[in-house]
């Protein structure tokens, strides 16, 4: 399998506060993004994804959060095998520091 590509949240953040215009995917659980995500972001359950991929722009890069960085991980190999530009947050939600909503 194939090393998918890793961004950190700091990277993330100072994108975000750059007013970068960004892709990021929360793969979360209805009730875990209520309890904040990051500005901008769009909510897809990691169980949708495979559903959605008509959503998904082969010529954007996309970067995926979750919790952790594991679910979001298993989100980010599946899409790669299908040709996606795909960045995983490590670390995910219980590292980001920065603004939510």
């Amino acid at each position: 399998m194939e090393e998918i590509q890793i961004i950190t949240p700091e990277q993330v953040k100072a994108k975000v506060e750059a007013g970068e215009k960004l892709n990021i995917i929360d793969v979360r659980e209805e009730e875990e993004v209520a309890l904040g995500t990051i500005p901008g972001a769009i909510h897809i359950p990691m169980g949708e994804i495979p559903f959605s991929l008509a959503s998904f722009d082969k010529n954007k890069e996309y970067i995926f959060i979750c919790r952790s960085g594991n679910r979001s991980g298993h989100v980010c190999y599946y899409l790669q095998e299908q040709g996606f530009n795909v960045w995983n947050m490590i670390g995910g939600m219980l590292e980001w520091t920065g603004k939510t909503i």
